[in-house]
């Protein structure tokens, strides 16, 4: 990855939802070649109210490097695909404060909802917990000689953001994510974290 495609912000490179429980199709799976079996994931889809369901079963999401260049926009593709950071204060959602759910900008699962988003003062948006643990995955990034935690989509793998542990209660975690990387779906039925 090229280092001009991550902003550092004061020594820390900083990061970067499906309102119905039935479940879009994948274009592409993953499968595995030597079984002819194709690769699942464990996620919870929302309801109506953003609620999460039951524990499902969906095929994980693969695709070419070509696909997803025809499927997202250039600043989509060097974030969600390449792990690349948005410049802070620019992203589309850092100030959103509509209620609703942020989805996955790859695959469309779920994330997170308005009610757990939070104004963080870095200029990217932040939330306290996920959708459901499951939606999102981790993984241990060393890049720039820095220690963080990196999210991920668990049916995609697009990288999303960092989880840093400098977030409000009940978690004490910041979920600080890349608006590029995810799609907003308006909900009337949730509220924004700052009405309660």
């Amino acid at each position: 990855m090229n280092i001009a495609k991550v902003l550092v912000c004061g020594g820390v490179a900083l990061g970067l939802a499906q309102l119905l429980m039935a479940e879009p199709p994948p274009s592409s799976t993953a499968q595995n070649s030597a079984t002819n079996q194709v690769a699942m994931v464990k996620v919870r889809f929302v309801d109506e109210k953003g609620q999460p369901g039951p524990l499902v079963e969906t095929p994980k999401v693969v695709k070419t490097d070509a696909e997803w260049r025809k499927q997202l926009t250039a600043e989509q593709y060097q974030i969600a695909r390449d792990k690349g950071t948005e410049r802070a204060f620019c992203g589309a959602f850092f100030d959103n404060h509509k209620p609703g759910i942020y989805e996955c900008v790859c695959c469309g699962l779920p994330l997170f909802t308005s009610e757990a988003k939070f104004d963080s003062g870095t200029g990217w948006p932040s939330f306290f917990r996920p959708v459901a643990p499951e939606n999102v995955s981790t993984q241990e990034d060393n890049s720039y000689g820095m220690h963080r935690v990196e999210i991920l989509c668990t049916r995609c793998g697009g990288h999303l953001g960092h989880v840093f542990e400098d977030g409000p209660r009940p978690t004490g975690l910041r979920y600080c994510m890349n608006s590029a990387s995810l799609v907003f779906k308006d909900n009337k039925n949730l509220k924004d974290a700052t009405q309660k």
